[in-house]
């Protein structure tokens, strides 16, 4: 019987040989859900997601997708299911329109052409030959082909590599769409901030192991906000509730309250006269939290 639970990881753990790439991680993705998957390298999330797209069968745990085994139960998990990859190995002779008509041919409740081309922002290169198409175009090209089928769960794999800024919003704009229409999506990506903007949650990975997992804000929640600016003459002050770091050319603080840190920062500036050359203050980002945790690596990797 189904849940609304799509995704279901219980001590998932998979090697090869005599190395274990994943070490009994256990993962719960909910319907509708925008699941990041998150990594360091040779974290094992490759080894993970093909194990959850029913490519890899675990060593150990088990995984259910609608509740099935997607590597015994293909027939019922695959037409469900639509799978981004970071290279879909298209044709280039092909026009846009030509290589959906084509992926459809065999696709079952597939969207029409046109719908399908208009969601990913490409209704105008239709005619194009695939291989004259960007490397955003390329990438929003095989996000059609992903979610022809209108799946219920799309696996994303790094699905805005090689995009420009406009081609990275208008992919956002698409995934929100499919979400707005009930789609559960897993997300691995190296654009942190692409995280950050569109998942619910996100599990991070390191060495085979979850290491963090939470809404974006919650994983950073327990890193200090930073503020920084370039030295000024005056020696800076101490902040109730901020380390304080200084070198030759900059003033950094770790603030655990950035409002009230920055405030009393202010004032003494003002007070001073003192100029804050380079201003910057923020609150911790997921990048933060990947830097510390990459810092940590040593010689256990998985893939």
């Amino acid at each position: 019987m189904e849940t609304d639970t799509i995704i279901e990881a219980t001590e998932l753990r998979r090697r090869y040989g005599d190395h274990e790439a994943v070490r009994g991680i256990s993962l719960h993705v909910g319907r509708g859900e925008l699941h990041a998957l998150l990594g360091t390298n040779g974290a094992g999330k490759t080894t993970t997601v093909e194990t959850l797209e029913g490519l890899q069968e675990p060593d150990g745990g088990s995984v259910r997708i609608f509740g099935c085994d997607p590597a015994r139960d293909r027939t019922a998990v695959r037409p469900r299911t639509g799978v981004m990859l970071q290279d879909g190995g298209l044709s280039g002779l092909l026009t846009v329109a030509e290589t959906v008509r084509t992926w459809r041919s065999f696709t079952r409740g597939a969207r029409p052409v046109t719908e399908t081309l208009e969601l990913v922002g490409l209704a105008d290169r239709g005619g194009v030959p695939v291989a004259q198409l960007s490397g955003g175009e390329h990438r929003r090209l095989e996000l059609a082909l992903a979610v022809l089928g209108r799946p219920e769960l799309l696996f994303l794999d790094e699905p805005t590599t090689g995009m420009d800024p406009a081609s990275r919003r208008r992919t956002w704009d698409a995934v929100g769409e499919l979400r707005r229409a009930g789609t559960t999506v897993l997300l691995t990506t190296h654009y942190l901030e692409e995280a950050e903007a569109l998942a619910d949650r996100v599990t991070i990975l390191h060495a085979g192991r979850i290491v963090a997992e939470g809404s974006p804000a919650e994983v950073v929640a327990a890193l200090p906000a930073r503020i920084t600016f370039t030295r000024p003459p005056l020696e800076p002050p101490r902040l109730a509730n901020a380390v304080r770091d200084i070198d030759a050319e900059t003033v950094g603080y770790r603030s655990r309250d950035l409002q009230a840190d920055l405030a009393e920062l202010l004032g003494w500036a003002g007070r001073t006269g003192t100029v804050l050359a380079g201003l910057s203050a923020r609150p911790a980002s997921l990048e933060d939290v990947f830097l510390g945790i990459a810092a940590t690596s040593g010689s256990e990797t998985g893939r």
